[in-house]
């Protein structure tokens, strides 16, 4: 840790928080004017970004949570009835003293944060940030807040590439090894953690980790535990790259694809379909369902192969393609990919919020799938059987195809809800 650490009190194995001087928007002291907001960040200007005074760019940052961290949590708290929404108070008596050390210490001093900001209580938590900076007359800061469920909402990343950027303008590179965050959402067993979002997206981004009572109390570290899908659950047979499955060089056909959305199907045609010629047949291009039975009968009076690249999660949506090509006594070949919705999720997020600048350059932009699709998917499927009138049935094991930059970005704790 950066700071020198003080001797312990007596009783700091488990200790009583101090009073907390509490602060108000009606106390004689005004927001400070070196207090603004600078324009939001992100596709859709969700990410929040406020610079007090003037911080300078520094290789060495220091990043804290604010709720919980800083400032003393609201997180289970009953509100009073006409309880202004402006009250605040600091997690500790010391943060602040704290908050100037590191700062002197050539940190740059960062402060991150989850916020479910409703529009109408965004003025009013603006505000809120303003008095919590005049309270630091000597540390200058960035703020970020991530007002939506996308790829700045902690544990993800995108907060730490939008400071990343502001620094590469001045051509600071952060140093990781000397860097840390700080924050309460840490998963710690013994203090039954509401969240580990914190200690993720630390591990994330590969910087150093402390707790608030770690890092401003110098307690020791406590255990604790990572809720929720990792990839190193995976298989190893399921970071393999695999060979094609299937014959291409056959008389005209129907490939049919069933699997939930983001298990590479759509790459998977790419790679093994389009080069030999197939025709491809997706909803989400064609936008009906009508339009694709449609362009799979005129791909097959033209003697042509197609591949039906949707999730065909049962028996009525695999009949209108096995109909039709029962008409033409053209063969469907089954194609079932395999993978958990767990998996499937994961894979939405990184595809839609997580990949590295290189990949996003050369990949097409996909949209991120709702929920829904893969709870619906799962509790409407029905297992594809040779008796619909399918040819064959081959599986498809999910596999991570990609460069070691990719894998990386794809290994990290992806989720934008939930512990």
């Amino acid at each position: 840790m950066p700071t020198t650490k003080r001797p312990r009190d007596t009783d700091t194995d488990n200790p009583a928080p101090p009073p907390k001087r509490l602060f108000d928007i009606f106390a004689p002291a005004h927001p400070d004017p070196s207090f603004r907001w600078a324009p939001a960040r992100g596709p859709k200007r969700a990410c929040l970004h406020a610079i007090h005074l003037a911080p300078a760019p520094s290789a060495k940052v220091a990043v804290f949570d604010l709720d919980g961290t800083l400032i003393k949590s609201t997180i289970g708290v009953k509100k009073r009835p006409k309880a202004s929404p402006f009250v605040w108070a600091w997690w500790r008596d010391s943060v602040p003293e704290k908050l100037k050390q590191v700062h002197e210490s050539g940190y740059a001093v960062v402060i991150i944060s989850n916020q479910g900001i409703r529009s109408a209580q965004l003025d009013s938590w603006k505000k809120k940030m303003a008095l919590i900076a005049n309270a630091l007359p000597d540390v200058p800061f960035h703020l970020f807040a991530a007002t939506a469920k996308d790829g700045h909402r902690k544990p993800m990343p995108g907060m730490w590439r939008e400071l990343q950027a502001i620094f590469a303008q001045e051509r600071v590179p952060i140093d990781h090894q000397v860097s840390f965050y700080v924050g309460d959402a840490a998963g710690r067993t013994s203090t039954n953690d509401f969240a580990s979002t914190d200690r993720k997206f630390a591990l994330n981004v590969g910087i150093n980790f402390y707790t608030p009572e770690e890092y401003f109390l110098n307690l020791p570290a406590a255990s604790y535990e990572l809720p929720g899908f990792h990839v190193s659950s995976l298989k190893p047979s399921e970071l393999q790259a695999h060979s094609p499955l299937i014959q291409l060089t056959c008389p005209p056909g129907v490939i049919l694809f069933v699997g939930l959305p983001c298990l590479g199907k759509t790459t998977f045609y790419r790679k093994h379909f389009a080069p030999a010629g197939y025709v491809h047949i997706n909803q989400d291009t064609l936008k009906s369902r009508s339009k694709c039975i449609q362009t799979a009968e005129e791909a097959l009076a033209q003697g042509k192969s197609c591949v039906i690249d949707n999730t065909n999660r049962d028996q009525q949506t695999r009949k209108y393609y096995l109909d039709l090509a029962k008409k033409t006594k053209t063969p469907v070949r089954c194609l079932l990919f395999e993978g958990s919705a767990e998996l499937a999720w994961h894979n939405n997020l990184y595809r839609a919020y997580n990949l590295p600048p290189s990949a996003a350059k050369r990949e097409p932009e996909r949209d991120f799938v709702p929920y829904m699709a893969f709870t619906g998917y799962s509790q409407n499927y029905e297992e594809p059987k040779i008796d619909e009138g399918f040819a064959s049935i081959q599986h498809v094991p999910w596999v991570f195809e990609g460069s070691e930059e990719e894998r990386r970005y794809w290994s990290m704790w992806l989720q934008i809800d939930g512990k």
